[in-house]
């Protein structure tokens, strides 16, 4: 899905693309490497020093996903990748307005996120080792996800939502939208 949304940005509306909720930088990198111009925010000042120590080219921000820190109407594409999945329910519309906000019209963002619902303490294990570390992931369904992104003005192009495979607990889910 990314692939697909890099080679829709080439032959779309341009190449630069917000990283939202970018952590390290992995896949700012990947973008980076298929041409794309990357601009990733991440609220973690442990995260964007990790990126900024393995990805110097990259160009990292600190910032909130439901205040970016970025005018309007700057980037061509948004990729979420894995990143709304820590929001609460009640943030998640701040940060699909913003989203839609920073995109130009015609512009694409790609959301990948777990299936299923409730609330996931993944930082327990970390906690069990010492780190003083709160960090949760929310699960929705596609159809939450989808009706998130049109109240924000976003339009689905495409979803894919798949079950589980190997190791993972929980189904996957892809959502490719345009703002008008």
């Amino acid at each position: 899905m990314v692939d697909h949304l890099v080679d829709r940005l080439r032959s779309g509306p341009g190449t630069r693309v917000l990283d939202a909720g970018c952590g390290t930088g992995r896949m700012g990198r990947y973008l980076t490497d298929r041409g794309c111009s990357v601009v990733g925010v991440d609220l973690s000042p442990g995260m964007l020093a990790t990126a900024r120590r393995d990805h110097p080219d990259l160009e990292v921000l600190e910032g909130d996903l439901t205040a970016l820190p970025l005018p309007g109407a700057c980037v061509d594409g948004v990729l979420a990748w894995y990143s709304l999945i820590h929001l609460p329910d009640h943030e998640l519309p701040g940060a699909l307005a913003e989203v839609s906000r920073v995109l130009r019209p015609g512009g694409l963002v790609l959301v990948a996120f777990q299936t299923g619902t409730g609330e996931w303490d993944v930082g327990r294990r970390l906690r069990e080792r010492g780190h003083d570390v709160r960090l949760v992931r929310y699960h929705r369904g596609p159809k939450q996800m989808m009706d998130a992104l049109a109240a924000a003005g976003l339009e689905r192009e495409a979803r894919l939502v798949r079950d589980p495979l190997g190791r993972e607990q929980h189904g996957q889910a892809f959502v490719l939208a345009r703002r008008a």
